[in-house]
C-alpha cells in the first residue's frame, strides 16, 4: 500500500492527544502571542542567569527577585515570569523544556530556532501563523491578511479585531526574531539555515507528536526550519554523529530515535528509587 503523503505544515499527524500536554505541548486556541512575542532576548538572559539544574521556582526568583531581565517594575517582572513560563515551561519536570535546556548551551547560534520551535509547540496562536508565513517564497513580502484570516479561524469570535491585529504584529515580530522574516515596516520572507541542533529538537517534537519513519523528516516541525526531507536527512546523519539522536536507513525504511535528547533530569522517580 502506498504511504500517504504528509503535508509539511502538519504539526500533528492526527488529532493531538491530551497526553501531549504532560510533555510540554499546549493545545487549544489560547496563546501568549495575544500579548507577547517569543521573547528571545529575555529567554536568553534568563537561562544565562540560572544554572542548568534550576527548578521552576529558581527561574522565577531570577526574574522577579534578582531582576535578571532588568525590568523596571515588580509588576513587569512578574508578568515576564508568567509569559516566559507559558512559552517555555521553565520547569525540568517538563520534557520539552528539558530538551531545550540541554541544547541551549551546546549551540548558541541555534538559539533563535530552538526558541521558535519551543514556542510553536506551546503557543497555538503562533502555530496557526506558521502556514501563512512558511509557505511564502524566499524574498516575498508577507501579507497580513492571510495570517489574520488563519487566526480568526482559530479563535472564532473570542477575540475582537484589534486583538487579532495585535496577535498578527506579535507573530510577525517572533518570526523576525527567529530569522524567518526581515524588515521593519514591510516584512519579507527569508529562508533560515537549519542547524543540526535545532533539527534534532524538531525531530524530537515530531516524534513525540506522533510522526514516524520518513514522515518525520517532512513534518511541520522540520518544515519550520525551512528543511526539505533531503536536507533534513543530511542533518539527521550529522545529529547521529554528534550523539543527539539515533538514525538508521535501510533501503526506503527510516528509523529515528530521539531518546538520547531527554536524559530524564527532574523526572519524578518511582517510590523507593535512589
Amino acid at each position: 500500500m502506498m504511504r500517504p503523503h504528509v503535508d509539511p505544515l502538519v504539526f500533528f499527524p492526527s488529532k493531538p492527544a491530551k497526553s501531549l500536554e504532560k510533555l510540554g505541548f499546549r493545545l487549544g486556541a489560547v496563546g501568549t502571542h495575544a500579548s507577547r512575542t517569543i521573547m528571545l532576548s529575555e529567554l536568553d538572559a534568563m537561562l544565562a542567569a540560572a544554572p542548568c539544574s534550576a527548578l521552576r521556582a529558581e527561574y522565577a526568583a531570577a526574574i522577579i527577585e534578582d531582576n535578571c531581565l532588568q525590568k523596571r517594575t515588580a509588576c513587569t517582572r512578574r508578568i515576564s515570569n508568567q509569559r516566559l513560563g507559558e512559552l517555555y515551561a521553565l520547569d525540568p519536570l517538563v520534557a520539552l523544556f528539558r530538551v531545550v535546556r540541554k541544547l541551549w548551551d551546546i549551540d548558541p547560534a541555534a538559539r533563535p530556532q530552538l526558541a521558535m520551535l519551543a514556542a510553536l509547540a506551546r503557543d497555538p496562536l503562533l502555530r496557526t501563523s506558521a502556514a501563512p508565513v512558511l509557505t511564502q517564497p524566499d524574498g516575498s513580502e508577507i501579507q497580513r491578511a492571510p495570517i489574520r484570516d488563519a487566526l480568526r479561524c482559530c479563535v472564532g469570535e473570542r477575540m475582537n479585531d484589534a486583538t487579532v491585529d495585535k496577535v498578527v504584529r506579535n507573530v510577525l515580530s517572533s518570526w523576525s526574531q527567529s530569522g524567518h522574516l526581515t524588515g521593519r515596516t514591510f516584512k519579507r520572507r527569508t529562508l533560515v539555515k537549519a542547524s543540526t541542533t535545532a533539527l534534532s529538537f524538531a525531530l524530537w517534537l515530531g516524534r513525540v507528536a506522533g510522526f514516524r519513519g520518513s514522515d518525520l523528516l517532512q513534518c511541520g516541525w522540520v518544515a519550520a526550519l525551512d528543511c526539505t526531507a533531503s536536507s533534513a536527512r543530511g542533518l539527521a546523519m550529522d545529529a547521529k554523529r554528534l550523539g543527539f539522536i539515533d538514525f538508521r536507513t535501510v533501503n526506503d525504511v527510516v528509523e529515528i530515535g530521539v531518546d538520547r535528547l531527554d536524559p530524564g533530569i527532574g523526572r519524578p522517580q518511582p517510590h523507593g528509587a535512589t
